[in-house]
C-alpha cells in the first residue's frame, strides 16, 4: 500500500512543486529488510494526510459537477497550501511571476495599487503616484468590496489582483468603502504603470525634498543622484532634506539598504531572522554620505510598508532623523521568490527583519516621533491692508534697504502649500537650523 503508483504520483508531483528543501528532506533509500513501520514512522511526508489528499483529489473527479482536469487540481492545492500560511507568501503562475519580475524592475501593466487583506475584503495599502489610480482618488484605506460588480469577500488576494489585471485601456468598476462610509463605484481603465520610483526638488531655497514611492532595483542609485541633483540645483550644501516615504508599499530590501545608506555614515541598519541559513543577514552603513549630514525629516503614513518601514526604522534608531506623520503599516517580514523549473515561482516568506535597536515591525509598525494627522490647508484670500510702503511720501527706512510695500506679486505654487504633513515637515526643519544657529 505504501508503494501505490498513485501515491507515488503524488508524492513526485509535490516534491518538483517544492523544489530544493523537499528533496533535502527526503530520507535515504531503505533496504528491503528494514520493517515497513520503522518506514512509515520515519518517513518524510505524512502519509496518512497524502492519502487523504489522493482520495480527495479522486472523488472531486469522479463526482464534480464538471470535469475537472489533474493539472487545475493540483494547482490549486499549491495555491491552497501557500495562501494559509500568512498573506504575503503566494504561488505564482507564469504570469504573476512575469508580473513581479516587471514590477521590481519599474514598468508593469494595471490600476496602480499595492493591496492587502483586511477581514476578507480587499484593502488599499496605497495607490502608486502618477497611476490610473492615484489619478482616481482612491486612497490608502479604502476597502475594495467589489470587482466589476463581483464581491471580493472569500476571495484570495491573489484571485481580486488577477481580476484588476487585464488588457491595457480596458475599463474595470471598483466598489470601494472608506472609513466605514457607504459603497461608491469608481470605474478607471488599465494602463501600462511606468513608475518613477524618486522625485526630487527643491521646496525652497536650502530646503530639498526627496520622494521614494517603492524600492525598486535601482531606487538607491537615484536617490544619491537626487541628492546631487538637489546640492547642483540649491548652488550650496543643503540646510535640511525631507525624505518622503508616505504610500510607499515597499519593494526590493537591497534598495532599501541602499537609500538608508545614503544618509548613515556607521552602524546598523537592519538584519533578518529566519530558518534557514541564507535568511540570517546583516546590513550595515559605509563611511560615505551623500547628504552631507544636514538636518532630516521622514515623513511616514499608513502606506508606509516593509522596505519603506527598513528605511525610516533605520534612520529613527540611528538617531539620524525626525520620523513625523502617522504610525506605519506593519509589514516586518521578507519574501523571497523562488523560481521554479516551469515558469512559475513561490513567494515565500522566508525571514523577519529588525531595525538596529532590534525592534520587529511585524504587525505593529513605527511610531513617528512626532505624530502630525493630515489636513486640508485653504488658502485665505490676501486681505492685506496697506503698508507704510505703500503711503505716498513715506520716508525710508533708516538702516538702507529697499521697501517693502503690500501686494508683492502672487508667490508660485509649492508642494507644501497644500500638503500640512509636508510644510511641519519643513517648518521643523527651519526651526533645527535656528536653534542651532546655523
Amino acid at each position: 500500500m505504501l508503494h501505490s503508483p498513485r501515491l507515488s504520483q503524488l508524492a513526485l508531483a509535490m516534491t518538483l512543486a517544492l523544489g530544493g528543501p523537499a528533496a533535502l528532506a527526503a530520507e535515504p533509500a531503505r533496504s528491503a529488510s528494514v520493517p515497513a513501520t520503522e518506514v512509515t514512522a520515519k518517513a518524510p511526508l505524512p502519509l496518512d494526510e497524502l492519502r487523504t489528499f489522493a482520495e480527495v483529489m479522486d472523488r472531486i473527479k469522479a463526482a464534480y459537477v464538471e470535469p475537472v482536469d489533474d493539472k487545475t487540481l493540483l494547482e490549486n492545492a499549491i495555491k491552497g497550501m501557500l495562501s494559509n500560511l500568512d498573506p504575503h507568501s503566494a504561488y505564482l503562475g507564469p504570469e504573476d511571476f512575469q508580473e513581479l519580475q516587471e514590477s521590481t524592475s519599474g514598468e508593469f501593466g494595471g490600476l496602480g495599487i499595492e493591496v492587502g487583506m483586511e477581514d476578507n475584503f480587499v484593502k488599499v495599502v496605497s495607490p502608486i503616484d502618477d497611476t490610473p489610480a492615484s489619478r482616481a482618488g482612491i486612497q490608502a484605506g479604502d476597502l475594495i468590496v467589489k470587482i466589476n460588480g463581483q464581491p471580493t469577500r472569500g476571495q484570495s488576494m491573489t484571485e481580486a489582483v488577477d481580476k484588476m489585471r487585464g488588457k491595457i485601456g480596458e475599463k474595470i468598476t471598483l466598489t470601494l468603502v472608506r472609513d466605514g462610509g457607504s459603497p461608491f463605484d469608481v470605474t478607471l481603465a488599465r494602463a501600462v504603470i511606468q513608475v518613477k520610483s524618486v522625485k526630487s526638488q527643491l521646496l525652497e531655497s536650502d530646503y530639498g525634498y526627496i520622494r521614494v514611492t517603492q524600492f525598486q532595483v535601482k531606487t538607491g542609485e537615484e536617490v544619491g543622484k537626487a541628492l546631487a541633483r538637489l546640492r547642483k540645483d540649491n548652488g550650496k550644501k543643503l540646510r535640511g532634506i525631507v525624505l518622503d516615504l508616505r504610500n510607499n508599499p515597499g519593494g526590493v530590501l537591497q534598495s532599501a539598504v541602499e537609500v538608508a545608506d545614503h544618509f548613515l555614515t556607521k552602524g546598523l541598519i537592519v538584519y533578518t531572522k529566519g530558518r534557514i541559513a541564507n535568511s540570517e543577514l546583516r546590513f550595515s552603513a559605509d563611511a560615505a554620505d551623500a547628504s552631507e549630514g544636514v538636518p532630516m525629516v521622514v515623513l511616514i503614513n499608513g502606506g508606509s510598508a516593509s522596505a519603506s518601514e527598513i528605511v525610516a526604522g533605520a534612520l529613527q534608531d540611528q538617531k539620524r532623523a525626525v520620523l513625523m506623520g502617522t504610525d506605519s503599516f506593519g509589514k516586518g517580514s521578507v519574501q523571497t521568490v523562488l523560481p521554479l523549473n516551469n515558469d512559475r515561482a513561490l513567494k515565500l516568506t522566508t525571514a523577519l527583519y529588525f531595525t538596529p535597536n532590534g525592534r520587529s515591525i511585524q504587525a505593529q509598525g513605527i511610531v513617528p516621533d512626532i505624530e502630525v494627522r493630515p489636513a486640508k490647508l485653504t488658502a485665505e484670500a490676501d486681505l492685506e491692508n496697506f503698508k507704510e510702503a505703500d503711503l505716498q511720501g513715506h520716508l525710508g527706512n533708516g538702516n538702507g534697504g529697499a521697501d517693502r510695500p503690500s501686494g508683492g506679486g502672487k508667490r508660485k505654487q509649492r508642494p507644501q502649500d497644500d500638503d500640512f504633513q509636508l510644510s511641519q515637515a519643513l517648518s521643523l526643519l527651519k526651526g533645527l537650523n535656528i536653534t542651532k544657529g546655523s
